[in-house]
């Protein structure tokens, strides 16, 4: 299935006390690339998060943004006592403190090195959160690649169109090239007669068969013309393509392989049909070229 790799995806969820938010935003990139925004205490789980995104994706700039907010019990922090009675201790034996002079303040030496500290369950914390973010992921998810995947009907529909430009200039090409030799035939014919008509000397028919000859051997376009067509069927292949195998890597190559055969033909041919018919039908390849890179 042809699927965009843009796309948007979010998840909520609610647990002991604790509000987790989870957002996914996906940009086209020719390679998987992440980037993912956890909140500090949660700066382990990155790997699972990536293999995880990795598993379900396969080319994109994807960012995730994950908020935890939590208001239970479990998110204060603890006091150390030991290191508190240290500071206060040292802080009473000051002259201004001793006399009477200054008071102490509890709360400036709240935030001294070592006297507030993380919650020891961090661990626990950790595993709760593990649980929580594999099922946002797979929430967010499921809507981003929904998205994706209506994204990819379009590109389907234009990427359809431009198909269609090229396998009806390539129809034109395939029927006017055995008229260009048989034109070119006249043409030299015309030019020959003309040039040697007033010197009353006579062509050998089997010299102007020569030279026509080379001429159709130079610019025979048969083999480009079936190797455009085959493109073109596996291009239709890739685009009715009904599982998640991505296509967008080859769908790039493909146009690239066209654009090569429709280059060989526009050099070849010095018929003005072809010509124009090649013109369109290297201005359809350029945009199949564009819109392939948002495919995945």
């Amino acid at each position: 299935m042809i699927r965009s790799m843009t796309g948007f995806g979010e998840a909520t969820a609610n647990a002991d006390g604790v509000h987790y938010f989870l957002e996914l935003r996906s940009l086209n990139n020719k390679y998987f690339k992440t980037n993912i925004r956890l909140p500090d205490e949660l700066q382990a789980l990155e790997p699972e998060v990536e293999s995880h995104l990795r598993k379900r994706l396969t080319r994109g700039t994807i960012t995730c943004v994950v908020k935890v907010s939590d208001t239970s019990a479990s998110a204060a922090m603890t006091v150390n006592h030991g290191a508190l009675s240290s500071y206060i201790e040292q802080v009473s034996k000051t002259p201004q403190i001793a006399d009477g002079t200054v008071t102490l303040q509890l709360g400036p030496l709240l935030s001294l090195p070592g006297v507030m500290q993380a919650p020891t369950d961090e661990e626990s914390r950790i595993e709760r959160a593990r649980k929580v973010l594999k099922g946002l992921l797979y929430e967010a998810l499921l809507h981003l690649v929904a998205m994706r995947e209506r994204e990819g009907v379009f590109l389907v529909e234009d990427l359809m169109g431009h198909r269609s430009v090229i396998a009806e200039k390539l129809a034109v090409i395939a029927e006017q090239a055995p008229s260009a030799v048989e034109e070119y035939e006249r043409r030299l014919r015309l030019r020959v007669e003309t040039m040697l008509k007033d010197a009353g000397v006579r062509v050998e028919q089997v010299d102007l068969i020569r030279e026509v000859a080379v001429y159709a051997e130079k610019s025979d376009i048969s083999e480009e013309v079936a190797r455009l067509s085959g493109h073109l069927d596996q291009y239709q292949e890739l685009l009715d393509n009904t599982d998640d195998r991505p296509v967008g890597r080859t769908l790039d190559f493909l146009a690239q392989e066209m654009l090569r055969e429709a280059n060989t033909i526009a050099s070849k041919s010095a018929d003005s049909t072809i010509s124009r018919a090649t013109v369109e039908i290297k201005g359809a390849i350029d945009r199949i070229k564009e819109q392939v890179q948002n495919v995945e």
